[in-house]
């Protein structure tokens, strides 16, 4: 409706993390990553393309998430990072900080960390906390 055109997610799926699959490591993708399974390690895109990240209600994310559009349904243990925008749908659980440009929260969306909203500059979050401690 009144959402701008970069706030729309990617309809494309390149890549499918299935119910039953369990990762062990970092990922770095480009494109559109569905996320159904249990990943355990960062998640994140290579700066030069802006991808699309969507985990579902019965994805589970423990690690770093940043990527340019966000989709949450599921549960992520680590901070959260968006360059463009973030949607956490009703059953979205964060235990981490979520550094935003755009945030879009349903009912029922819980963060149990700091929401940092990043404005028209993207500065690092670890260089943050580090001026913030000075």
């Amino acid at each position: 409706m009144f959402f701008k055109k970069s706030n729309r997610v990617q309809n494309s799926i390149d890549t499918l993390v299935g119910v039953d699959t369990r990762i062990e490591g970092d990922i770095h993708f480009s494109g559109g990553l569905r996320v159904d399974g249990a990943i355990r390690g960062n998640v994140s895109e290579p700066n030069a393309s802006p991808s699309t990240l969507i985990l579902s209600e019965h994805g589970r994310i423990e690690g770093a998430v940043s990527a340019s559009k966000i989709v949450i349904n599921g549960k992520v243990v680590g901070p959260v990072k968006s360059n463009q925008f973030i949607e956490l749908q009703p059953k979205a659980r964060i235990t981490g900080d979520v550094y935003y440009k755009s945030l879009e929260m349903h009912t029922g969306a819980v963060i149990e960390g700091k929401l940092v909203y990043m404005g028209d500059h993207i500065q690092d979050p670890v260089q943050e906390s580090v001026s913030d401690n000075s």
